[in-house]
C-alpha cells in the first residue's frame, strides 16, 4: 500500500515533526512494508529522518503526480484546519484534499485539531473539503465546531498521535553535559505570542520564586530559534539563575528532556503531550482553545491565558508548589489516562489504513 502524508511537515517544528514521526511509526507497525510519501517543505530532509519518500509541498503537479500513484491521502495530525495565522493555510490544505478527491483517491483527516475557523469563507471551504471524507478528531471542540460549521460527515474522536510514541528508548547526553539528572528540574516551554498582557515576565517572576524554592529551571525551545528567542526573553527577566537546551536538539532528544523533568509549565501543545508520553505532571499556560482541550483530557491544570490578566507569577508559582506536593498521585493518574489513550492512538492508524483497503 502506498499512502501520502499531507501536514504542515519539513519546517523544524517539533511538536508537528513529532506528529509525522507518530504517524509514521503507526502506519508501520500495522502495515510493515507500506510505502509512504510526505508533503515537505524540506523533501530532502525528509526522506533522510524519517526514512520515507517525500515530494515538495508547494509543487502542485509533483502532488498530483504522486497522489496518482497512491492508495489514499491522510490529511494530519495537527491544527490544519485554522485560519487564525492566516487565510491561505485552509486553501493549501483543503487544496490538497480537493486533487486527491478529483483522482477519486479516499481522504482520511488524522487526529486533527480544528479551529479557530472564523471567516465565514472559511468555513464553506472545509466544509466543502470534508465532504465525503473519512474524519477523525482529536478533541470533542474540534467535533463540535465542525457540526456548527454545517459538516455533515460524523467525526470519531481520537487522541492526539503523539500520545501514541513509546519514549522508553529515547535518550539525551545533553542533560549529563548540562550536570542535571532526572527529576532534579522543572521544564519550561515558552513560544511568543501577541498579547497586551505581559505573561512573560508573569511567567519570570513565578520561575524566580521556584528557583529560591529549591528548584532548577530548564527552558526548553520547542520551535527551534524562535521558541530559543522567547526563552532567552523570558530567562532575561529573571533575577535568578536558569538553564536554556539547545533549540538543535532531536525530537527524541527534547521528549526525552521533558519526560525526565520533574514537570513541565509549558505553552506548546505538543509539550504538553511529550510529558504525558511519560506520565510528567504539567500546567497550561493557554494560548488557543487545543491547549484548553487538552489539560481538560489529562485531568492537569491551566494557571491562566496569555491574552487575560486573570492570573499572576504568585499564583502559578503556588499552584507549581501544589503539583510537587502531589506527584506520585498525579503521575499514577495520567499513568493511567496515557496507557489507554496509547493503545487508541494506534486505533487511528488501522483505521486509515482500512479507509484505503475498502475503497
Amino acid at each position: 500500500m502506498h499512502v501520502v502524508l499531507s501536514g504542515y511537515y519539513g519546517f523544524d517544528n517539533v511538536g508537528d515533526d513529532a506528529i509525522l514521526l507518530s504517524i509514521i511509526q503507526a502506519l508501520r507497525k500495522c502495515q510493515p512494508n507500506i510505502d509512504i510519501t510526505v508533503l515537505s517543505n524540506n523533501p530532502a530532509a525528509t526522506e533522510k529522518t524519517y526514512g520515507v519518500k517525500a515530494v515538495n509541498r508547494w509543487k502542485m503537479n509533483e502532488i498530483k503526480q504522486v497522489l496518482k500513484t497512491a492508495d489514499g491521502l491522510i490529511s494530519g495530525g495537527g491544527s490544519l484546519m485554522q485560519d487564525q495565522t492566516g487565510m491561505k493555510t485552509i486553501p493549501y490544505y483543503a487544496g490538497v484534499i480537493q486533487i486527491a478527491k478529483w483522482l477519486k483517491k479516499p481522504v482520511f483527516v488524522y487526529a486533527q485539531g480544528m479551529g479557530p475557523i472564523n471567516h465565514p469563507v472559511s468555513k464553506f471551504i472545509v466544509r466543502k473539503a470534508f465532504n465525503k471524507v473519512k474524519i477523525t478528531v482529536r478533541d470533542k471542540a474540534s467535533q463540535s465546531l465542525l457540526t456548527e460549521i454545517g459538516v455533515k460527515n460524523e467525526s470519531l474522536i481520537v487522541p492526539d498521535p503523539v500520545i501514541g510514541l513509546n519514549g522508553s528508548t529515547f535518550h539525551t547526553d545533553w542533560l549529563a553535559d548540562a550536570s542535571l539528572s532526572a527529576n532534579t528540574y522543572i521544564a519550561i516551554s515558552v513560544r511568543d505570542w501577541p498579547s497586551t498582557v505581559d505573561y512573560k515576565q508573569k511567567i519570570a517572576n513565578s520561575l524566580d520564586q521556584l528557583v529560591r524554592h529549591g528548584e532548577q529551571i530548564v527552558f526548553l525551545p520547542m520551535h527551534g530559534e524562535h521558541d530559543a528567542k522567547s526563552s532567552q526573553e523570558v530567562a532575561a527577566l529573571m533575577q535568578e539563575k536558569s538553564i536554556i537546551a539547545p533549540a538543535d536538539l532531536s525530537i527524541e532528544e527534547k521528549i526525552a528532556v521533558i519526560g525526565q523533568s520533574k514537570l513541565l509549565i509549558g505553552m506548546r501543545l505538543h509539550s504538553l503531550i511529550f510529558s504525558s508520553i511519560y506520565a510528567t505532571p504539567f500546567i497550561a499556560i493557554s494560548y488557543d482553545p487545543k491547549i484548553d482541550a487538552f489539560a481538560e483530557i489529562m485531568d492537569q491544570p491551566i494557571v491562566g491565558h496569555v491574552e487575560v490578566n486573570n492570573w499572576d507569577g504568585t499564583l502559578l508559582f503556588e499552584q507549581t508548589v501544589k503539583v510537587i506536593e502531589q506527584l506520585p498521585t498525579i503521575q499514577e493518574n495520567m499513568r493511567q489516562k496515557v496507557q489507554a489513550f496509547q493503545a487508541a492512538a494506534e486505533t487511528t492508524a488501522k483505521l486509515a489504513l482500512e479507509a484505503f483497503t475498502k475503497a
